[in-house]
């Protein structure tokens, strides 16, 4: 393991540059709003207070503190499944064994701040949480693409793989379960246009490698795009032989299924 890094060691190599930012922010800061700026009393934790081993009773005992603690030590259940063998741990309802909770404890100590404000703390988790659940809803969208193509298929649907030339592709999508795919779909979220160029030669590159291990499948796209005057573009970019349909499906279930719906019976693959 000596060639690579941990995340501590990461955490080292930027920690310098980081400080310099943050004293020079501070000053931009007070500059900046210095019409607006109140003193105000709120409550601190001070880390450099603490021990490690107090620090792995408060996980046991409040184990709803550890995402925060986590945040501000800017390290996420990668780098601790990687750094300590500790895998699968939810880092907002998290099961901790008091083990886990002194490893923990002990490697999270250095990275601490000396101190930080509860509100500060409060704001970082809130910040965190709104990205994990914005993030779960796109995952949420692409299972009701999954879930119509099921509905409105005339076979079951999964994600599958495929191998050409030695080299494995995924699908988000394929028909049937087992045996030679019939049908596959590639399922896009694009939401920014510097994006588009990028998802398409994708989408592209995928059909292409499809076409050449089931030449009489057919493949279709299913894509989220919000510019919807550019829809034609993009459909312009996607005009291809090995491509047999491309559809876009916004965030709501009509619009999904409506979608689906159009694919499968353009690829004559609807019930």
């Amino acid at each position: 393991m000596a060639d690579y890094d941990t995340h501590g060691d990461l955490m080292l190599h930027v920690q310098a540059e980081a400080e310099t930012r943050c004293a020079e922010l501070a000053k931009e800061l007070k500059e900046a709003f210095q019409n607006f700026i109140k003193l105000e009393t709120v409550e601190v934790v001070f880390f450099a207070d603490m021990t490690a081993a107090d620090l792995a009773i408060a996980f046991l005992k409040h184990p709803g503190v550890l995402k925060p603690v986590l945040t501000v030590c800017n390290i996420a259940a990668r780098a601790i499944e990687r750094d300590l063998g500790i895998r699968n741990v939810d880092t907002y309802k998290p099961r901790l064994n008091e083990q886990q909770a002194h490893q923990l404890a002990g490697y999270l100590k250095p990275f601490l701040p000396a101190y930080i404000a509860i509100p500060a703390l409060c704001s970082l988790d809130q910040y965190f949480y709104i990205d994990k659940e914005i993030r779960a809803s796109k995952g949420r969208w692409e299972k009701g693409i999954l879930e119509s193509l099921n509905k409105y298929g005339k076979a079951p649907f999964k994600k599958r793989k495929f191998k050409v030339d030695g080299q494995e592709f995924e699908l988000d999508a394929a028909a049937p379960e087992r045996g030679a795919i019939e049908i596959g779909v590639d399922v896009k979220r694009i939401e920014a246009r510097r994006d588009i160029h990028k998802r398409c030669d994708e989408i592209v590159n995928k059909a292409s490698k499809f076409k050449a291990a089931y030449p009489t499948g057919k493949f279709g796209a299913v894509i989220y795009y919000p510019f919807v005057e550019e829809h034609v573009n993009v459909q312009s970019r996607l005009r291809s032989s090995m491509i047999d349909e491309v559809v876009f499906a916004g965030s709501s279930t009509d619009s999904i299924v409506n979608a689906v719906r159009t694919l499968l019976i353009n690829c004559e693959f609807v019930k």
